[in-house]
């Protein structure tokens, strides 16, 4: 039986006017959604933030069994229409706890991909509100290798039985949202900034020929999940990721060909998929026409919701539009706001426009 005092509750965001005051309404949604709890199976939270930001500007929104948020845009073509469906996922990395120690410290598990050099010192933040400090093994450590199995988080607690956590409990990072100008920096950019996208290209699209369905999945970090069982469902002729993606900007960094404020990044390949090829010019043909900056990327490491949509059923054409970050999974993800923007104006000039083709 468990012992712990804990609250089975997911916590509202906390939406102080005093500090979105002044702030670009975009700027404000992206603060308000990057901020909320949500890492991977517990993405209730943030799926009622979107449901609530969509109101009114979807003809059917439903959830389906993996818990998936499908909005459908009716198109204004006579029937039949193309599906178009855009993916962003609303999950994000985040731990679980394993087991409580005797002192009350708890030992976890990482929920996506956790990177060690990111946790010490850092925080994070579970369902109930409960904070904890991630702390290490400093016997015998080495004071620049950190591995997870010698990590540990620390919620205040004096002992077991008066541990506010337990066992199967998830915490998510915690760092508040920072307005640098042009560069944002938030925990949950992967994938918040995406879903804050797809807002905001609902808000501006007045119409579209095609059935347009926004679609912010669940479970992304672990393995492409909600894509899988929303792309199944939906059944899209043409399929749209949106995503972060690294950028290699910073001293020292990986050669890429991705820097922040230079536009949104068309996605040529990655480890999982290939860009099928008339996505990719659908979608750098719409940023020539509106005269955006973009960028073609090319991902060493990592995937997206795009291959699991690409390989549904007997297949779907399929590409992906990255936003590019810095310092992906870890508690302060960077991107630059001209970015964000400009990938709002090329997905709502592709949606606007008769796509050829079968």
């Amino acid at each position: 039986m468990a012992t712990t005092k804990k609250t089975n509750h997911f916590p509202a965001l906390d939406t102080d006017e005093a500090q979105t005051q002044g702030m670009h309404p975009f700027k404000a949604l992206i603060k308000r959604i990057t901020e909320v709890y949500g890492p991977s199976g517990y993405e209730q939270t943030v799926r009622e933030l979107i449901r609530e930001e969509i109101k009114g500007l979807v003809d059917e929104v439903r959830v389906d069994a993996l818990g998936n948020l499908i909005a459908r845009k009716k198109g204004t073509s006579p029937t039949p229409r193309k599906k178009i469906m855009l993916a962003a996922h609303m999950d994000e990395i985040g731990v679980m706890v394993t087991h409580v120690d005797e002192k009350g410290f708890l030992r976890f598990a990482p929920i996506g991909g956790v990177y060690p050099i990111n946790l010490n010192g850092s925080r994070c933040r579970f369902a109930n509100g409960v904070t904890g400090v991630f702390g290490r093994e400093t016997k015998n450590g080495s004071p620049t290798e950190i591995k997870l199995d010698k990590l540990f988080i620390d919620v205040g607690a004096t002992g077991k039985d008066d541990a506010p956590v337990g066992v199967g409990d998830a915490a998510s990072f915690w760092r508040d949202f920072a307005d640098l100008g042009d560069r944002l920096v938030a925990k949950a950019m992967d994938d918040r900034i995406a879903c804050a996208v797809l807002i905001e290209t609902l808000k501006q699209l007045k119409k579209s020929p095609h059935d347009v369905y926004f679609v912010f999945t669940v479970q992304e970090e672990v393995g492409l999940r909600g894509a899988i069982t929303a792309a199944y469902g939906v059944q899209p002729d043409l399929a749209i990721a949106v995503d972060v993606t690294g950028a290699g900007d910073t001293p020292e960094a990986n050669p890429m060909a991705v820097a922040l404020g230079k536009g949104p990044a068309v996605k040529v390949k990655d480890s999982g998929m290939l860009a099928h090829p008339a996505v990719k010019a659908l979608l750098i043909e719409a940023a020539q026409d509106i005269k955006a900056p973009y960028q073609l990327e090319v991902l060493v490491g990592g995937t997206t919701d795009a291959m699991a949509m690409q390989t549904s059923r007997e297949g779907v054409p399929a590409g992906c539009l990255s936003i590019p970050t810095r310092y992906v999974h870890s508690p302060s993800e960077m991107v630059d706001f001209n970015d964000v923007q400009n990938a709002v104006r090329v997905l709502v000039t592709v949606l606007g426009k008769t796509i050829k083709g079968e």
